[in-house]
Order: C-alpha cells, then sequence, then structure tokens
C-alpha cells in the first residue's frame, strides 16, 4: 500500500476535474479514475483494446479491471482474458464516507456529514458469486482498496426529505484506508476472522458485521474456493470450519 501515490493520483484527477468546472465533469465517475491511476499512474496504459474488449488496464500482460459493482459485467470479458493474461479485479469499497446533498432545482450543497456505516472487505463476497465459476482459476486475482470518500447524492428521492431512494452522483477519494490482495485460493483464509472455530452463517455474520443472508453469501463462496468445509448441521443449519 502506498497512500503517497494514492495522493498523487486523487489530486491529478480532482485537479482536472476543477478545470472542467466541478465534480463528475469527466467521462467517467471520479472514484474510478483515481483508482485507475493508482493502479496505473501512466496513463499510456489505459483503456487498452485488447481481444475485442477495453482493458481498463493493461501492461506487460497484466489486466486491471476497476470494478465498484456489477461483477456480473465482466464475465464475458473473463472468459476472453482469463486464457491469455493475469487479470486483477480491483474492488474499492468506501471505507469511512462523508455525505453531502445536492439540491438538483438550486445547485445548492450542504455540509458534509459522516455516515455511521463503515465499509469492510466482506461485502465484496455478493460480488464474487456473481462470478463465482471464475474464481478458482490461477490467472484471476483480487484487490480490495477500502477508501474515505465524500460521497455527493442528489435530493431527488421518494420520500418527504427527498433522501430514500435518491441517485449517487459522484464518490471523491479522501485517502487510501487498507489495502487486500487476494492472489491465490489460500489467500481468501484471510476471510475466516480467526476466532472462529466451528461456527454457521449467525456466527459468521456477527464477527464480520454482514446480514445472517449476505454471511450465507461469503461462505457459499469460500465453501468453493476451499478456505472453509461443512462439518454437519445443527438442526437445519450448515456448520463450517476454516481448511487449514
Amino acid at each position: 500500500m502506498d497512500r503517497t501515490i494514492f495522493n498523487q493520483a486523487a489530486a491529478k484527477i480532482l485537479s482536472r476535474e476543477r478545470e472542467n468546472h466541478g465534480i463528475g465533469t469527466l467521462g467517467e465517475k471520479t472514484l474510478h479514475a483515481v483508482v485507475k491511476n493508482y493502479v496505473e499512474p501512466d496513463e499510456d496504459f489505459h483503456e487498452v483494446p485488447l481481444n475485442g474488449y477495453v482493458a481498463d488496464v493493461y501492461r506487460e500482460g497484466q489486466v486491471f479491471e476497476i470494478q465498484t459493482a456489477n461483477f456480473n459485467t465482466m464475465r464475458e470479458k473473463l472468459k476472453t482474458f482469463l486464457p491469455q493474461y493475469r487479470v486483477t479485479i480491483v474492488y474499492p469499497v468506501p471505507a469511512t464516507k462523508w455525505l453531502r446533498w445536492i439540491d438538483e432545482e438550486t445547485g445548492e450543497v450542504t455540509d458534509r456529514r459522516k455516515s455511521p456505516k463503515r465499509g469492510t472487505p466482506y461485502e465484496v463476497f455478493r460480488e464474487l458469486y456473481k462470478i463465482k465459476g471464475f474464481l478458482r482459476e490461477p490467472g484471476l486475482a483480487l484487490w480490495i482498496l477500502l477508501i474515505d470518500v465524500e460521497e455527493y447524492r442528489l435530493l431527488n428521492g421518494w420520500s418527504e426529505d427527498r433522501k430514500k431512494g435518491s441517485c449517487r452522483y459522484d464518490r471523491i477519494p479522501l485517502g487510501l484506508a487498507e489495502e487486500i490482495h487476494v492472489e491465490c485460493l489460500e489467500d481468501y483464509r484471510l476471510f475466516v476472522p480467526p476466532e472462529l472455530e466451528e461456527f454457521g452463517a449467525r456466527e459468521y455474520a456477527k464477527a464480520t458485521k454482514l446480514t445472517v443472508k449476505r454471511a450465507q453469501t461469503a461462505l457459499n463462496v469460500l465453501c468453493h474456493v476451499g478456505a472453509v468445509r461443512r462439518t454437519g448441521r445443527q438442526g437445519r443449519r450448515y456448520m463450517y470450519e476454516a481448511v487449514e
């Protein structure tokens, strides 16, 4: 992890946006642009045509795809790239988040307020489930970035205060908090909290601060990659243990 390089990438993109008179004025969202420049500062290696697709970053046989959501949209790319290249999926997760609201009618932007929710690396499993069939491919790696962000949202929701159901406008990176690299199947053991011995989805959810439903999804993926295995049942619940 190199916070200096990350801050330089953020400064470059935000300076470019200021020249264009505001956030969200690039051809791509700010968070995506900053992460891409952190992964590869040399823009000659950005948006490279490759086997009928465009790689976010391609250099020396390595493909980096920055994906904030909707991993299912990468399936065809992965099917094409993985036989020939090493592919790293870069997944940015908002760690600490400050919210600012934009009134579309007046253009007024509120002061920022800190969100009580904090992002964790375990959020990746709802996306990994969508590409589960590729996870055991030896050329596929995962790079999770926990990033502090300032999120701008439009006051266009359906609730009385116009916040519920609102649209996100942009996310501005403020700093890099943590990185997690999954280079091989054994690295998925990082996602099994060490205090868990024999456990079910409820125990995993409590340890990781996921909902029980998302904990079940995470355990499904961890079973698939061999980081945990089922040990049996307690009533209707599957029980698991870490694979050493």
